[in-house]
């Protein structure tokens, strides 16, 4: 994922809402959302090139996300894939805090990321930049895109602006409103500009929440949502490299009940 807005325990009736973008390479070979043949309770989209994750639920409430942490300068070229952080967690047994901590002293060996994961009794967070410790977030809305939580970018604050102010009963009717705000493709200012050691032109077209050039853009929007009866959605649009949809596909389900 490039960005991502999560509010967790934030409302009565949906303690967990996800809208996120990510953002890729297009020539890099992915699969959209889908229940895995190996593990059928998880639905995630599938990286076949290092057949890891960038987001992904679990049918019992368990899920995760990834996003990089842009910093080119310190990139580690065979270092191992941050997808397999989110497909480690989603078919393990490990609870969330469990979990992050225990990633913290292997955390280094992996280009910069930012690691959000978590089940119906709460989640974590975890970079391998700033302080690089796992940290429980509280109840609250968040967004997540290459820096740390929270990360004022201008992207970050035109997405927690227009979805903070989002009725969460909109989740009953329709999506489609929620897809189009994920679709805002606003270019920053170049004064607002983050400087991560990219050309500008680079971080002009990174700038926005949805990304659209030949080579690299939007890959895919994806919904996640879980209600408080139980009830769940995954819903993922696919985009072309001209930022075009091309297919959806939603997976509403109902969460599994989990041994006491």
């Amino acid at each position: 994922m490039c960005i991502a807005y999560l509010a967790i325990a934030a409302h009565p009736e949906w303690p967990l809402f996800i809208a996120a973008n990510r953002d890729e390479f297009h020539a890099r070979p992915s699969r959209p959302a889908a229940p895995w043949p190996d593990h059928p309770d998880i639905i995630a989209g599938l990286d076949l090139q290092a057949q890891g994750s960038w987001l992904g639920l679990r049918r019992d409430g368990r899920f995760a996300l990834v996003t990089n942490y842009r910093d080119p300068a310190s990139f580690m070229p065979g270092a191992p894939s941050r997808g397999d952080l989110v497909r480690r967690f989603l078919t393990g047994v490990a609870a969330p805090g469990d979990y992050a901590r225990g990633l913290e002293s292997e955390a280094p060996a992996y280009n910069g990321f930012n690691l959000i994961v978590g089940d119906p009794a709460g989640a974590w967070y975890l970079s391998n930049r700033g302080s690089a410790s796992a940290a429980r977030l509280e109840p609250g809305r968040y967004v997540l895109s290459n820096h740390l939580l929270d990360t004022p970018w201008p992207k970050a604050r035109r997405l927690r602006h227009a979805l903070d102010t989002l009725p969460m009963a909109q989740l009953d009717t329709s999506l489609t409103p929620i897809f189009e705000i994920l679709k805002d493709t606003s270019i920053a200012d170049d004064g607002d500009l983050p400087d991560t050691g990219l050309p500008v032109e680079r971080e002009r077209l990174l700038s926005s929440a949805f990304i659209i050039s030949p080579e690299y853009g939007t890959r895919c929007s994806t919904i996640v949502a879980v209600h408080a009866d139980g009830r769940a959605l995954f819903s993922e649009q696919s985009y072309d490299a001209a930022g075009i949809p091309v297919q959806r596909h939603d997976w509403p389900f109902q969460l599994a009940r989990t041994a006491p």
